[in-house]
């Protein structure tokens, strides 16, 4: 064993200086420090007053309000336990909605993020009430009502116009690209998807084969969930070689046809250039706002890497929405196709899109062309002249602004996949803002 003895040359006081007789005053004991050490293992009974966790101004008490006031029929209807039946009482759809309402204004994107918060936060805390809940509802819930979400965002809408707070005397339109649930190595060549779809076919096969041969080889519940993933690998593989002739549409050469590709993983989603100049699987959300009162008044989804063509639709869904049409629509350079501007200037709608650059620098932007339709040397002039100017600005004023706000709230990539699953999240992102703006111009 190791000794700690000090060396009699580090000694500072040798040992015969020390009287042996002699002994060292021996100091007073010190009292222990008192200190408030944690107890974790005790029992707290405490009083909680759900009512008293937030206050009056919270925004978690708007939502709320504007839930209770929400028509929601149809999530009602559907739900199969009745009283004086037996049956496990379902959770109250209207504190889903207020759930996911209050999670995408304060920027959650996560189910399981979401459930955890309702057992953390008392914002959520309060919102549940006591009802306890899980991700795997929540996440359901989430994509599961998209038209019920149309139909509230019609109300919202709806509410403000019958306010007075919305005109839709002017409404600004913009694409948004939207990171998709995928990789950039899930999307494969027509050639590779036909061997992967035989691969799987294989796989699900023999998966069946080992259950009949030897039913003891896997407890049953592990070997449906292997299935289960075959299965569904099978199914993703296929949908994307059933999207393939829709990619293979759109380029223009034999050998462009040819490179032509589909994602594994989300079949629907397509590669765009993003904000950054980089490429990657996306979604182009199209959203259309009222300028005056910055209310979203339209939502779509597209697989469509640029905007072309986007005026049309969004115009018809909005004149469905709010029963006209407004009478300006505001849009940035990527909508400037010209059977979108006739069409739209048919239904008496005035265009502001900026007209693209000439070939040629000498040549006046602003001056028809000889083969330009009425309506398009009309719209040629008008972009030249400073009044178009001073609307058109109130574009970036609007659109970019809400934009902006989605960015901020979590609207980056979503974890969904399908069209129709991402449509619903750009609506909760779109009933959130409105929600917002109805408390903000509301007095």
């Amino acid at each position: 064993m190791r000794s700690w003895a000090v060396p009699d040359d580090l000694k500072l006081v040798p040992d015969d200086a020390v009287p042996p007789t002699a002994t060292a005053p021996q100091p007073e004991e010190a009292a222990a420090p008192r200190v408030l050490t944690p107890n974790r293992a005790q029992l707290l009974l405490r009083p909680l007053d759900l009512e008293g966790l937030l206050p009056a101004e919270h925004r978690a008490r708007a939502v709320w309000d504007f839930v209770v006031g929400a028509d929601l029929h149809e999530l009602y209807d559907a739900i199969k336990a009745r009283a004086g039946a037996v049956g496990r009482a379902a959770t109250d759809p209207r504190l889903l909605l207020a759930l996911w309402l209050y999670a995408t204004v304060e920027g959650v994107g996560s189910a399981r993020g979401l459930a955890r918060l309702c057992h953390e936060h008392h914002a959520y805390q309060w919102l549940c009430g006591g009802v306890s809940t899980n991700y795997h509802t929540l996440a359901d819930f989430r994509v599961a009502h998209s038209a019920v979400l149309e139909h509230l965002l019609t109300a919202s809408v709806a509410t403000l116009m019958a306010a007075g707070l919305v005109e839709l005397k002017r409404v600004a339109q913009d694409g948004m690209r939207v990171r998709a649930s995928a990789g950039a190595a899930s999307f494969r060549r027509k050639a590779t998807l036909e061997k992967c779809l035989a691969e799987a076919e294989a796989q699900v096969a023999a998966l069946r084969g080992e259950l009949h041969a030897d039913p003891g080889a896997a407890t049953r519940r592990e070997q449906a969930a292997r299935e289960r993933a075959a299965r569904e690998r099978r199914e993703r593989v296929a949908a994307a070689l059933k999207h393939l002739p829709e990619v293979e549409a759109k380029k223009k050469t034999a050998e462009d046809k040819a490179r032509a590709r589909a994602s594994t993983t989300d079949p629907e989603a397509r590669v765009m250039k993003m904000a950054d100049g980089g490429f990657r699987p996306a979604y182009n959300a199209q959203l259309a706002t009222d300028t005056a009162s910055q209310v979203i008044v339209g939502v779509a989804v597209t697989n469509q890497g640029n905007d072309q063509g986007q005026m049309g639709p969004m115009l018809e869904q909005v004149a469905e929405r709010c029963g006209k049409l407004p009478a300006e629509h505001l849009a940035d350079g990527g909508f400037a196709a010209k059977d979108d501007i006739e069409q739209v200037s048919a239904g008496g709608t005035t265009v502001y899109v900026p007209v693209p650059e000439p070939r040629d620098p000498k040549r006046d932007p602003h001056c028809p062309l000889p083969d330009d339709s009425p309506v398009l040397a009309a719209w040629r002039v008008r972009m030249g002249t400073d009044d178009a100017k001073a609307i058109y600005k109130e574009r970036a004023a609007t659109a970019e602004c809400v934009n902006a706000l989605a960015r901020e709230r979590g609207l980056q990539r979503v974890r969904v996949r399908g069209r129709a699953k991402v449509l619903a999240v750009v609506l909760w992102y779109a009933l959130a803002h409105n929600l917002l703006r109805i408390v903000t111009l509301t007095p």
